[in-house]
């Protein structure tokens, strides 16, 4: 048992925070708002909005913001598709070249979809900013050891289970099973530990519940929600059942009764310790999880050894910058120098896996390492980061490192990432993180009043500023501003308002009040 490895449920009115301890530090962060909840594995009755016959896919209405998108690949059953979803061996009870055959016969999505037509579908990606959920019709219904696919007959067990007599054993049993011959069944990694009789339990309830979808999806009438997917707390539960964790710690009294009804259900598979916080300090400053996450958000990390990460984010991309910083480095040999960056590469390797876990950044990420001579240190980093990135739940493809020191990877995007869960573009500089300096704000200001003095025809004008602006003119350029009007035969007068932008000024005319418009 992973004494040492914790679950903390941090529970609010509008966010629930999911924080996995590893020997005391916080090792990976899920913050769920009830806006953006997660809808991945939801089952719903969608209505289709529109067809794109050029890229056979279509969008779908399901009733969660934008429109839900389906390409024909996920229409048709595709075996190779749920071999590696769920990790399977699919040999049992069918012929595949029949299956192919039977199922790929219609060419075209229209043959398949029809407008403002009802359709039941599943979302298998969530949606990301402006980006609708994937869709597919090949529906899964997941337990804790089985996994019902209530439209293919396929049955199956995971090829994690790699003892002989388990799989003999789950495959006779499934077998044996009394269901539906047009619907399948597979045996997940935890059914090996679990009786005849849980399982026969597990899969009398998962035909139940695509009876209840089945019942409801007939009694509505517009895109609605027929099957929910297990939220953040019971999906924590079963995490730490499955990977064996010492405990869960609730500081919500409900939450904590909730969490131990789940546990008991699977007392047997592994007596998870569920506690409920009663200490008056909030649970996330007591275990530093605020002081992470306060980190986990800014551009700027240092690490233990001196040097630091910048994280940086373009249209394209994450790139992720690896400094010396402040590490002293060794003096001496080349060898000593080396030695010292790689070590900073070693820890800074380490931190970006944990980092992007915390972060939750999805996409193309590309690691700028501190430059190294020989091809060996760079063998030693790239393989720590890949030692890192395996305890992440999100796939991720890492390549070589270049003789420059960089690395790209990707790593899944299966939800937002933190930063667009806490943070909106800034109104000031739309996401940019600048703003006009002082001195530019001068210049502009100066070039739009010799338009005005020369092309307008204006001669009585007041100033109106930024506060911060208006006394940096004060001090520099106020009376450089009003000999300009003076040569023009004008007058200018100098105003601030702090309901401004810092980039923000406006001319009035001091004869009507009226704002010019430059």
């Amino acid at each position: 048992m992973q004494e040492k490895q914790e679950i903390l449920l941090n529970i609010e009115s509008k966010e629930i925070r999911y924080a996995h301890l590893k020997f005391g530090q916080l090792n990976d962060l899920i913050v769920e708002r009830k806006k953006s909840r997660q809808i991945t594995g939801n089952i719903y009755r969608g209505k289709v909005t529109n067809i794109l016959h050029n890229i056979q896919s279509a969008f779908i209405d399901i009733n969660e913001g934008e429109n839900g998108f389906i390409h024909i690949s996920d229409i048709l059953e595709n075996t190779k598709k749920f071999e590696e979803m769920f990790d399977m061996d699919f040999d049992l009870d069918y012929d595949i070249s029949k299956i192919s055959e039977k199922k790929t016969t219609p060419k075209d999505i229209s043959q398949i979809l029809k407008l403002d037509h009802p359709v039941l579908v599943q979302v298998v990606k969530e949606p990301i900013g402006s980006k609708g959920a994937r869709l597919t019709s090949n529906v899964s219904i997941a337990g804790r050891y089985l996994v019902l696919l209530p439209n293919n007959s396929h049955r199956g067990v995971s090829r994690k289970i790699e003892d002989r007599a388990s799989r003999d054993r789950l495959k006779s049993l499934i077998r044996a099973f009394e269901m539906p011959q047009d619907m399948g069944l597979i045996c997940r990694t935890a059914s090996a530990s679990a009786s005849e009789e849980s399982l026969i339990n597990e899969a009398h309830e998962l035909l139940k519940s695509w009876e209840v979808i089945v019942q409801n999806f007939h009694e509505s009438t517009g895109p609605t929600l027929l099957f929910e997917e297990s939220d953040l707390i019971k999906r924590s539960v079963l995490t730490a059942v499955g990977k064996k964790y010492g405990r869960i710690l609730v500081d919500d009294y409900p939450t904590y009764q909730r969490c131990k009804r789940i546990a008991a259900n699977y007392e047997k598979e592994h007596p998870l310790k569920v506690e409920f916080y009663r200490d008056k300090a909030p649970m996330f400053e007591r275990f530093n999880i605020e002081r992470e996450i306060d980190k986990a958000s800014r551009r700027k990390i240092w690490l233990g050894c001196g040097g630091y990460l910048f994280f940086d984010r373009t249209e394209a991309m994450y790139t992720i910058d690896v400094n010396s910083g402040r590490s002293a480095g060794a003096a001496g040999s080349a060898k000593d120098v080396e030695e010292s960056l790689v070590r900073i590469n070693l820890e800074a390797a380490e931190e970006i896996a944990r980092q992007l876990r915390l972060r939750n950044i999805g996409g193309l990420v590309i690691c700028d390492f501190i430059d190294m001579r020989m091809r060996k240190n760079q063998r030693r980093v790239l393989e720590k980061l890949k030692e890192g990135m395996k305890e992440d739940h999100a796939k991720c493809t890492i390549l070589s490192m270049s003789e420059f020191g960089l690395v790209e990877m990707t790593r899944q995007r299966n939800r937002e990432s933190l930063t667009q869960t806490l943070f909106t573009n800034c109104p000031y500089c739309s996401g940019s993180g600048l703003v006009k300096n002082k001195e530019s704000m001068s210049v502009d200001i100066e070039r739009a009043m010799k338009k005005l003095l020369g092309c307008q025809n204006e001669f009585a004008l007041r100033l109106t500023t930024h506060p911060l602006i208006d006394n940096y003119l004060e001090i520099s350029d106020k009376s450089y501003l009003k000999q300009l009007a003076n040569k023009a035969n004008a007058h200018i007068e100098f105003t601030s308002n702090d309901d401004l932008h810092l980039n923000e000024f406006h001319f009035y005319s001091t004869i009507d009040n009226t704002k010019i418009e430059i």
